[in-house]
Order: structure tokens, then C-alpha cells, then sequence
């Protein structure tokens, strides 16, 4: 944790996807205040006509990113994170204005383990890294 996974509806070289994972850890940990070993990323190629929106015209193309992380971040970090996120996707990935949203869902870090670490998480902290 986190876990964030990207779902949208073309395909993209491996090398685009990679810097997308490693412009997306970037990101995360510094505005979220997490070691970047933690962070996973996952990017799936659904295909054309795989994901819409919804509204009051016929639905249109769209794509979305969960995120899964450690509670305790406020709103505004969140909310700066979610901008920073779409603006490297919609930069990499060449996704349309209002494309992209973001969810979250929050978890107590001991619903994750990591390999490396040996053990289940800590609750996220301030300061951390």
C-alpha cells in the first residue's frame, strides 16, 4: 500500500508505462509523505469502449484511478495529489481534460504487509518517509 491502479481504454508502449509508474511514486511520496518502496502501480489497458461517463448527452470516453492508501492524509493532500496525478496522466498518457477521476479509499495499515518489510504496516504518520 498504496496501490494505485489506472484503468484506461487505449494501449501504451512498456516504456510510457514505466515512467508513468515512476513519475506517479515520485509524486506520491513526496506530497503524501510515504517511502516510495511502498508504492505499487498498476495500468490496465481496457480497450476502446471499455470505460464511460456518464451525463445528461450520451456517455463518452473516460478513465479512472483508485487509489488505495493508508488513512490519515487530510482532504487538501488528497486533493493535491489527485491534481498533480491527472496532470502526469493526462501529460503521459495524452488523456482528454475531464477524462480522468480519481477515488480513494483509505485503510488502517494493518490490513497491508509488505514483503520487504517482514511484517504488517504501521498506521501512516506525518513526517514519515
Amino acid at each position: 500500500m498504496p496501490y494505485i491502479q489506472i484503468e484506461v481504454i487505449r494501449s501504451y508502449p512498456l516504456e510510457t508505462k514505466q515512467l508513468l509508474a515512476k513519475r506517479i511514486g515520485e509524486v506520491y511520496s513526496t506530497i503524501m509523505q510515504a517511502d516510495v518502496k511502498r508504492i505499487t502501480v498498476t495500468i490496465r489497458e481496457l480497450g476502446e469502449g471499455s470505460i464511460w461517463r456518464c451525463g445528461t448527452d450520451d456517455p463518452y470516453p473516460a478513465a479512472i484511478m483508485m487509489c488505495d492508501i493508508r488513512t490519515g492524509r487530510d482532504k487538501n493532500t488528497r486533493e493535491k495529489l489527485s491534481k498533480h496525478l491527472i496532470q502526469i496522466c493526462n501529460e503521459i498518457l495524452e488523456l482528454e481534460t475531464n477524462q480522468l477521476n480519481i477515488e480513494y479509499t483509505q485503510h488502517s495499515g494493518d490490513e497491508m504487509y509488505h514483503q520487504w518489510m517482514g511484517h504488517l504496516s504501521d498506521d501512516w504518520s506525518p513526517g514519515e518517509q
